[in-house]
């Protein structure tokens, strides 16, 4: 068995780039734990408790033993950077030190997309209206290449369990923010197109690539002992 840290920047991350996989490892008998450095409210409110309850379902359906929160704020986006919340720091004034320091040290790889598969993607999630405050220019620069991905993971068969987590994040899916269409849209989706939609997931080691990518699944590579 292995102990598998799932690390993301905010609660429903966790299901849209390796929720898939969270499932399969622990179906398998892997000791899976999922952390988030902020708590995905830009201000303190309901919405704070609200959106880490919805994180601690989400990650009891996929089969996490536990959702861990770091303590941050969440920075928000767009160009103005909001002062801290009382007490609070938001993610991206922390120093690295600190956020590694709260994290234990533990990376084992970044989850992310083929930018080949997101630039050809791009234009017509913006032309439908599925994404909003993006730039094409920018979607265009989202991911890794695929020649620095090192790990690619099929999740078809977890499909279902995936789009039940990504439910639970009804914050998000019920406002009018960033990529809220577009995830509204994937859960209502019958279950064969979001199993085409999101049934694989990518990861790339720190550091770069470290041998040639295998091209069949590669789920058990991403185990360490712990």
């Amino acid at each position: 068995m292995a102990t598998v840290v799932a690390f993301h920047a905010h609660p429903d991350d966790e299901v849209l780039l390796t929720g898939g996989t969270i499932a399969r490892l622990a179906a398998e008998g892997h000791r899976v734990i999922i952390v988030v450095a902020c708590d995905g409210a830009v201000w303190d409110g309901p919405d704070r408790d609200r959106r880490l309850a919805e994180l601690r379902t989400s990650a009891a359906i996929l089969g996490a033993e536990t959702a861990v929160h770091l303590g941050y704020a969440d920075s928000g986006h767009g160009p103005v950077l909001f002062e801290d919340p009382p007490g609070r720091t938001r993610f991206v004034r922390a120093s690295v030190e600190e956020a590694a320091g709260r994290l234990a040290g533990v990376r084992v790889v970044e989850a992310t997309l083929p930018r080949e598969l997101v630039a050809r993607l791009a234009r017509p999630l913006l032309l439908f209206r599925l994404l909003t405050r993006q730039r094409l220019v920018e979607m265009r620069q989202y991911g890794l290449p695929r020649s620095a991905i090192t790990h690619r993971v099929d999740v078809r068969c977890y499909a279902a369990r995936k789009r039940a987590a990504l439910a639970a994040h009804r914050t998000p899916l019920s406002g009018r923010g960033r990529g809220a269409t577009l995830f509204r849209t994937l859960i209502k989706s019958p279950l064969p197109v979001f199993r085409i939609a999101c049934g694989t997931e990518w990861f790339a080691e720190p550091g770069g690539r470290t041998g040639d990518l295998v091209g069949g699944d590669q789920a058990a590579g991403l185990g360490r002992p712990g």
